[in-house]
């Protein structure tokens, strides 16, 4: 495992190498979840590509931090792991919250991103209210209480079945993230609008989503792709808000065809 202080914080990260004239991606996870939830695509990736991971504050096994924590902070957090590292114009790809950390990062360090790869995300992620709820719910009860209904927004009916080990592992995936932490989220994506930023992205950008996401749906996440100038679009069968789990093939192949269509001039790690 490695660790790195970045802004006070304790980061949980990984770098998996590759020849110093490949891409470097850096994967950012989703609300509610760590890194381990890219195994299934890295796996498929590694050797080709270098590969950056980390769990973002208040996930997994990197700090809290002091809170509130906005996601211009997330974005700070991975510019400081970056510039650890010596990483510049990497390939950002972000998953949910992950995609508005990404979106920050290029707001703030535009030198720090070659191409943008937003999964299941959007330039504005529900209401204040829908968040509100979800916080007053999970400081009344904890995480366990909402366990159902965000699974029924992150997996698709065929993957949620009781006999699937693996669903029953996310679940616990869910419910093991710091409630402080979690919460610290929930208030960062309520408060989070790129929505102007959104138009000025002028890197390689591509959206993704299931075409059964239940948190960030298709019609969402092509409205992103139209505020951002020449971004691509693509939705992929058979899945709700976590390909990178319920369709690692498909996503891949939809990571190395974009990939093969841009140069962004990464350096590895």
């Amino acid at each position: 495992m490695q660790f790195a202080r970045i802004n006070d914080v304790t980061i949980h990260y990984q770098v998996i190498g590759a020849p110093a004239d490949r891409p470097v991606i850096v994967f950012i996870n989703s609300l509610g979840t760590d890194f381990r939830i890219w195994r299934d695509v890295v796996v498929r990736l590694a050797g080709d590509f270098a590969i950056i991971l980390y769990d973002k504050r208040g996930h997994g096994l990197s700090d809290v931090g002091q809170l509130p924590a906005s996601i211009e902070d997330h974005a700070t957090d991975l510019a400081g792991l970056l510039d650890l590292l010596s990483v510049k114009n990497a390939v950002i790809c972000g998953l949910s919250v992950g995609g508005l950390v990404a979106l920050s990062l290029y707001q703030c360090r535009p030198d720090l991103v070659g191409a943008l790869l937003l999964s299941d995300t959007a330039h504005k992620i529900g209401t204040t209210e829908s968040w509100n709820a979800r916080i007053a719910a999970v400081e009344k009860n904890g995480i366990g209480s909402i366990v159902d209904t965000i699974m029924e927004r992150w997996f698709t009916p065929a993957f949620r079945r009781p006999e699937n080990t693996a669903y029953s592992g996310y679940c616990n995936m869910l419910t093991r993230q710091p409630v402080e932490g979690y919460i610290a989220a929930c208030e960062a994506i309520r408060d989070a609008d790129f929505t102007e930023a959104a138009k000025r992205i002028t890197v390689p950008t591509i959206c993704v989503v299931g075409d059964q996401d239940g948190s960030t749906p298709p019609d969402l996440v092509l409205a992103t792709a139209k505020l951002i100038p020449g971004a691509r679009y693509e939705v992929i069968p058979d899945c709700a808000h976590i390909p990178c789990v319920e369709q690692p093939e498909a996503l891949t192949a939809i990571i190395r065809a974009f990939l093969t269509s841009i140069s962004p001039g990464e350096s590895s790690p």
